[in-house]
């Protein structure tokens, strides 16, 4: 039995054009990711999100998101909330875990109310990388904390609120981004840190080992291989993710069109699914792109397609939120740490 190629894409705009109704609808991707350049209003996005599923015919095809908050929040103002960047819950968390890990939850459960409408099924959220001071900024006010103890009750806070909502989390960037020196979207970063201390970068990911969805980082660690990066190594997917952490769901590459990888698109993705990651990602919408990634990856079958939809079988449509009321309580626990 098989399933959908191992690949989620994205498109260049508001709609799908003509073009990429007949990619999709040819070569049937699992699922669609969405930027800003995608969405302009409610309406907009739950019309574009229903034709793709119609284009592959599968009502049930993943839409995903980075609606992380602060810097990363692809959904944005009049027509939805501004949600902060989760270092604001790591700061209320040094004086009040409970308060923290409360208003982390809301904070999700908000962001899924919002999502869940609109058909947008994943949220690449939360990110578990733990902060460290002399990394590059591309983390920064992203990651919680630099203390594994801090991150782990927030990420867990942040899963649960999202599947509260009928929306899939995604922890991500897997076994760890925040020693990494360099932007992955511009350059390969390398990382020399040993085993020892990357045991602190791989704690939370061990202890959300159970999420659905697990996005690699585009880093060589060159302890664990010397060459290549986490996404393309087997070393890593498999002998660390899977092995070591025990990582059991859906295991996602990050983007193939980062600057951090070098070779076709074509290459990239054939040597992700290698590596043991279970679904390609192609986020620029970029048709030749998007044809080769889709030619590199097989269809998902045996236990990668089993992941994936013990994935989709976690998502549920709860009643509505009252977004009004989560909002007074996360705002509420917030004020001790956020601007007046």
């Amino acid at each position: 039995m098989t399933g959908p190629r191992a690949a989620i894409v994205g498109c260049l705009g508001e709609g799908l054009s003509a073009q990429e109704r007949a990619l999709f609808r040819a070569s049937d991707p699992l699922g669609l990711i969405l930027f800003r350049r995608n969405c302009t209003d409610p309406a907009q996005v739950r019309a574009l999100v229903a034709d793709f599923r119609e284009t592959v015919g599968r009502a049930d095809a993943p839409v995903l998101i980075d609606q992380e908050g602060g810097r990363v929040q692809r959904l944005r103002p009049p027509h939805w909330r501004d949600y902060p960047p989760a270092a604001v819950f790591g700061a209320l968390y040094e004086a009040d875990p409970d308060a923290a890990c409360e208003a982390a939850w809301l904070n999700a459960a908000l962001q899924a109310a919002e999502l869940a409408p609109l058909g947008i099924t994943v949220n690449c959220a939360p990110m578990i990388d733990v902060r460290d001071p002399d990394a590059h900024d591309i983390v920064g006010d992203r990651a919680f904390s630099g203390d594994p103890e801090v991150v782990i009750p927030l990420g867990r806070a942040v899963m649960d609120g999202l599947l509260s909502g009928g929306v899939l989390p995604v922890i991500k960037h897997v076994p760890g981004h925040g020693r990494a020196r360099a932007d992955s979207h511009e350059e390969l970063p390398v990382v020399e840190a040993g085993r020892a201390a990357l045991a602190r970068d791989f704690a939370p990911f061990r202890a959300l080992a159970d999420a659905p969805f697990a996005m690699t980082a585009h880093v060589v660690y060159t302890t664990l291989d010397a060459v290549r990066p986490a996404t393309l190594s087997r070393a890593v997917v498999e002998g660390v993710m899977r092995g070591e952490m025990g990582i059991e769901g859906v295991i996602l590459s990050d983007d193939l069109s980062m600057k951090a990888l070098s070779g076709t698109l074509g290459e990239r993705a054939a040597d992700a699914i290698a590596a043991g990651c279970d679904v390609a990602l192609h986020c620029n919408g970029e048709m030749a792109e998007m044809a080769e990634v889709l030619d590199g990856v097989p269809r998902l079958s045996g236990a990668a397609l089993a992941r994936v939809e013990a994935a989709l079988a976690r998502v549920r449509r709860p009643a509505p939120a009252d977004g009004g009321d989560l909002l007074a309580r996360r705002d509420a626990l917030l004020a001790p740490v956020l601007p007046a």
